[in-house]
């Protein structure tokens, strides 16, 4: 897909130059000036007349009718360069992508100096840049009937850059595109219809997957669960036909199983809301209620292909939540794996109940940190909207670290409150050790902070993406469904992870 070329040539032939333009008053520099030369200053011109803009993220495609070996060149505009930054870059660069795909162009060539600047170093732009292509162009296939003419993709693109050697740019581009194909990975499996991906096609995936990269792989089936205690888990699949699963998938980086990083994805596959039932508009969608297991997995992948020195484990429950005469009910009492009794007071949330059992079996398997990602609360949507994930933690110094991988990453998380008052909520039950539903009030941090029961005293960050898991508008870094979210922030925490 990409190479790397130390010095640049004008006459090699390309379909495609994509190169990045500063605003700035002052003529062409480098290789913009030789291009400009090599058109005999018309490019000077072209931004004169309006033609080629530096405005942040403009894009300009101009034909280059032979006086360089690129049949055209793709300008894009990076705005000033004091206020340059890597997710501006990463988002000026999928505009471009996007631009190179519509043209049906299958070669490119990007020329990484004109994107270097501000804080923004070679090896950044590498990674912005392959991170950026595999974002934006990934398309879902979808289930319309085809035409015979196949779609023409990106094929190769050859990166051109003299200001840092080959193998660093080529290290750079591994990371940033691996970041981008797991991301991507979990986009397919929140974009696939329930009926497609049932909790055993969730299981059968995380054991390819598994195999793929030489993890260790646990699927626990329902025999399984009776025998652990998983009463949580066990009454939200009460109703349904599918049978549930606990996957389990162990990544180890060192040599002693210590300082294990659990990351739990919640993986209901879909949603009704049980006898508490969705409204019929609510209850379109439900299929992408798995989001946090898809994040789980995309970042398991990232792991796989890039293999940091870190022990991993991820567990995630699936099932879906279905009504039928022998689903759970508002009313009833139920036992979580840790021994908490739960009374249940809201079928539809369900939720935090498949995490309480994930949660206390990932500590099962030794996690010593740990992180949740569930699609867990419309309450977040109404507290944070829908570009930033809502996050609750018990220790201060173990949300810094996902809080930096978030902020590296470019999926902004804001942390809510929770304060010993809202504990009493939710062990307010008359009958039980937790109820799962306090009321509307504070909603997601009733919900995220039901889970923290079962994290106890192990460091913990809850991450609830029921606002940011899908968009509903295409944007610079891909179309719109699916958005991957956290994927890339799970994976930069692994890799970045220092104990404490």
């Amino acid at each position: 897909m990409f190479s790397v070329k130390k010095e640049f040539d004008f006459s090699a032939e390309q379909e495609c130059l994509i190169v990045g333009v500063f605003d700035k008053p002052a003529r062409f520099e480098g290789v913009l000036s030789r291009a400009d030369d090599q058109f005999d200053g018309q490019l000077t011109e072209l931004v004169k007349s309006g033609d080629i803009s530096a405005k942040k993220k403009a894009i300009a495609k101009i034909h280059t009718f032979g006086k360089i070996g690129a049949k055209r060149l793709i300008t894009v505009g990076l705005g000033k360069e004091k206020e340059f930054s890597f997710e501006g870059l990463r988002e000026a660069l999928g505009r471009a992508f996007k631009e190179v795909k519509s043209s049906k162009l299958q070669n490119a060539g990007v020329y990484l100096d004109t994107f270097i600047g501000g804080n923004v170093d070679a090896l950044d732009a590498a990674h912005a840049a392959s991170e950026a292509f595999a974002l934006s162009t990934y398309k879902f296939e979808d289930y319309k009937q085809k035409s015979n003419e196949p779609e023409k993709d990106i094929e190769s693109i050859a990166v051109y850059c003299e200001a840092a050697e080959e193998e660093e740019v080529k290290a750079s581009l591994t990371v940033g595109y691996a970041h981008g194909k797991g991301t991507n990975s979990a986009r397919t499996l929140v974009n696939l219809p329930g009926n497609m991906l049932t909790a055993t096609d969730l299981a059968n995936y995380s054991s390819e997957l598994a195999w793929r990269y030489g993890f260790e792989v646990e699927i626990l089936e329902k025999e399984d669960m009776l025998k652990l205690g998983m009463g949580a888990l066990l009454a939200v699949n009460q109703g349904s036909a599918e049978p549930p699963k606990m996957i389990v998938i162990k990544y180890q980086g060192k040599e002693e199983w210590k300082d294990v990083i659990g990351l739990v994805g919640k993986g209901i596959t879909f949603d009704t809301g049980g006898y508490s039932i969705k409204p019929k508009d609510g209850i379109v969608g439900m299929k992408t209620d798995m989001g946090g297991a898809a994040a789980v997995l995309g970042a398991m992948e990232v792991i796989g292909e890039l293999k940091p020195e870190q022990n991993v484990v991820a567990v995630i429950p699936s099932t879906d939540n279905m009504v039928s005469g022998t689903a759970f009910k508002p009313d009833d009492v139920i036992t979580s794996m840790s021994g908490k009794t739960i009374e249940v007071l809201n079928t539809d949330a369900e939720g935090r109940l498949v995490l309480a059992d994930a949660v206390t079996y990932a500590k099962h398997h030794g996690a010593d940190y740990l992180v949740d990602v569930a699609t867990l609360t419309g309450g977040v949507i109404v507290a944070l909207g829908e570009e930033t994930t809502g996050a609750l933690t018990n220790n201060e110094e173990w949300f810094e670290q996902v809080l930096e991988a978030s902020y590296e990453a470019g999926e902004p998380i804001w942390r809510l409150p929770l304060f010993e008052k809202d504990k009493e909520r939710i062990r307010s039950s008359k009958v039980a050790d937790l109820n799962n539903s306090p009321g509307r009030a504070g909603h997601a941090i009733m919900g995220g902070g039901f889970v923290g029961e079962f994290a106890e005293n192990t460091p913990w960050v809850h991450l609830d993406i029921a606002g940011t898991a899908t968009t509903a508008k295409s944007h610079d870094l891909g179309p719109d469904g699916a958005t991957g979210v956290m994927v890339r922030t799970l994976a930069l925490l692994v890799e970045r992870f220092e104990a404490k």
